[in-house]
This record gives C-alpha cells, sequence and structure tokens, in this order.
C-alpha cells in the first residue's frame, strides 16, 4: 500500500489527550465520511464509523484509542509560571527542557517551554536522582500572573508537546508525538477505506476510543455501546530493539511487523481469536511479532470483560521511546498491520465468528 503521509502527518500533528480528544474525533470524521454508512458516537467522545456488508453478519469492533499521554493546567504562579499535572504515564527526567504547546478552552495555542531548577544550584545528591514531576514547570513567557490569564490560559486547559512529524535521515522511520496512538486510528482509518472498496460480510464498527491513557476508561462504554461479537484493538507497544534493552523487558523490534500480544496487565488474549489473526497472517505471508507485555494493557483489556465476556486481541504497532514528547515507528510495521487488519475482516463471517467462540 501507498503510505498516506499527510493522514499520518495531521493525526499525529492534532493535540487531545484524555478527556479533550474533540480535534482527534473531528479529524476522524474528516477523514472517513465517504467510507462509512453512520458514524456511532459515545457519550464519553468514542468515535466509530458503521459500515454494514451484511446486516445478518457479526458486529466487529476496530477500536483505537485517540488520546496521547500530555499535561493539564493545574495551577499559575504569581510569577506567572504553568504548573501541571500528568494526563498518562510519563518519567520525570523526558518532560524537562521541552517544547509544549497550551490549548486554551478558546482554542487559543500558546507555546511554552519546560524548566526547572539548574543542575548549578542542585546539591551533588540531588544531582543523582529524577527531578521530581512537582517542580517542573511551564514559561510562556509571561511575568504575572494575570499577563498568562490574558493569554486566555486557565486551570484545565490541555498541554502537549510541540514537534513536526518527519521522516528521519530518508529511512523508513518517522518520527513524531502521539503515535501512541494515532497510527492505530491511521489503521482504523484504513480498515473503513477497505470495507467500502472491497466489501465483507461482517457490521463493522472501526474508528477509537477516549481515554485510554487514564485507565482504559472509553473502551467500557463503547464496548457496552457496540456490543459487538468479537473485538480488535489497535493499538502500540514498546520495541525492544534499543541500546541495553533486554527481551524480557521488550520482545520486538521495529521493521519485523506488528505485534499478536498474547498476554500484557491488562488480558490473556482469546485463544479463539489468537489462532484465527496468527492463522491469517501465516497464510498471506504478512510479518508479525508474538508479544508479551507484564507490564501495560490496551483497551482490550476493557473490552473483553464487558457484557457477557468479548473474544477481544490486540495488534500492535511497535514503537521505540513510548510515553514522551516524541517517538518513532517504521513505516512497514504500519502497512503491515492494515494488512493483517484487512485480511481479518476479508474472513470474518458469522461462521468464522462462531468457530472462534467456540475455541476458548
Amino acid at each position: 500500500m501507498e503510505l498516506n503521509k499527510e493522514l499520518l502527518v495531521n493525526l499525529t500533528e492534532v493535540n487531545g489527550i484524555a478527556g479533550n480528544e474533540t480535534q482527534v474525533r473531528e479529524l476522524f470524521k474528516k477523514e472517513t465520511e465517504s467510507y462509512v454508512d453512520e458514524f456511532v458516537q459515545d457519550s464519553l467522545g468514542g468515535i466509530f464509523g458503521k459500515h454494514t456488508g451484511d446486516a445478518e453478519g457479526p458486529k466487529v469492533l476496530m477500536a483505537a484509542h485517540m488520546d496521547e499521554v500530555g499535561f493539564m493546567v493545574s495551577e499559575i504562579t504569581d510569577k506567572g509560571f504553568i504548573k501541571f499535572v500528568t494526563i498518562g504515564g510519563w518519567w520525570s527526567q523526558v518532560v524537562l527542557a521541552q517544547e509544549v504547546v497550551i490549548t486554551t478552552r478558546e482554542g487559543k495555542e500558546i507555546e511554552g517551554v519546560t524548566g526547572s531548577k539548574p543542575p548549578h544550584v542542585l546539591t551533588a545528591e540531588a544531582r543523582k536522582k529524577p527531578i521530581d514531576m512537582k517542580d517542573i514547570f511551564i514559561d510562556v513567557g509571561g511575568q504575572s500572573k494575570e499577563d498568562i490569564e490574558k493569554m486566555g490560559i486557565r486551570p484545565g486547559d490541555m498541554i502537549t508537546p510541540l514537534i513536526k512529524t518527519r521522516r528521519l535521515n530518508d529511512t523508513p522511520f518517522l518520527l513524531g508525538k502521539a503515535w501512541d496512538n494515532r497510527i492505530g486510528v491511521a489503521v482504523a482509518v484504513e480498515v473503513l477505506k477497505h470495507a467500502k472498496e472491497k466489501g465483507h460480510q461482517t457490521v463493522l464498527y472501526s474508528g477509537a476510543n477516549v481515554q485510554e491513557e487514564v485507565g482504559l476508561r472509553g473502551a467500557k462504554v463503547a464496548a457496552n455501546l457496540v456490543q459487538p461479537d468479537i473485538a480488535i484493538a489497535l493499538d502500540t507497544g514498546t520495541a525492544g530493539d534499543t541500546p541495553g534493552m533486554t527481551k524480557a523487558e521488550a520482545d520486538s523490534e521495529l521493521g519485523k511487523g506488528p505485534q499478536v500480544i498474547v498476554f500484557d496487565a491488562s488480558m490473556i488474549s482469546h485463544k479463539g481469536l489468537r489462532d484465527f489473526v496468527v492463522n491469517i497472517a501465516e497464510k498471506h505471508d504478512i510479518p508479525f511479532q508474538y508479544t508479551f507485555i507484564p507490564g501495560g494493557g490496551t483497551d482490550a483489556g476493557s473490552i473483553h470483560t464487558a457484557q457477557a465476556g468479548i473474544p477481544s486481541i490486540a495488534i500492535t504497532v511497535p514503537v521505540r521511546y513510548l510515553h514522551s514528547t516524541t517517538s518513532v515507528i517504521h513505516e512497514d510495521d504500519f502497512k503491515n498491520t492494515v494488512r493483517l487488519a484487512t485480511a481479518i475482516l476479508d474472513e470474518l463471517n458469522s461462521e468464522t465468528v462462531a468457530k472462534i467462540k467456540e475455541n476458548v
């Protein structure tokens, strides 16, 4: 498939932390409106394009998540500095000296930079320790609380990293913020395009949940709304191919294909669905990687316990430098994730779903 560069740039450069995903949701609708029968939206903001191939076929949910890790304004100091809370999991060391953008309630974007005490004034012992997140602040060039309020900044405003998405030095590696999980959203878009062009034998709901990064919250309501027969989470996973990483910490490499999650902290993937997915990948010579993530989870972790239990699995794109201000993916992993997701859709029907459910 040809890489839709504009789609990937647009998806990664819009801003959307948990609880503030409007920009992403509107972009998804714009990109998919010609592929869907209708949009289905839950009350927290999760959005899915519905495409009916066979009205009597099984309901299939393919769900990415829209939200990225970021921050939220919590306090404006008298001297015009901004304190914040983290939204999603962050390590304080990757937050220092980074450019960010604050989005006000009116949609105005205010650029700033994170700061802290310089090392020159720290004790030798303090320099050895990671900085406490509460000691990091944001400087937007104000000199008083009034200056900041005149800019339109208020507590609760969204803060996100400021970085341009781009190809790394004419290689297949792509750098940008929010690959977790806008690359999953891009897969969901491509699945709807394929469904429209090629047809299928299901009632497909492909789209994205909200608030994954704060506890897989949006997936709970989406699963109850759609009530699918089976579900596939389209997400990202940790790559283990950088210096110092061990296979026990992360067992995947960029460029080796999508990750089929066998086990993570939120779910053991459904055996029947896992076997079905693997068989399809092998049948179509789609490279993939078995992956075990004992310290993390995906929206499938919420979906699979909804209703009376929904057979679920996560298929993820490996990413370097997750939950930092920037991250890196390999374009072939994205393409092969799309190949796998669409090949799965092609072979799903009432008979195959019944067999999947029997294999527990």
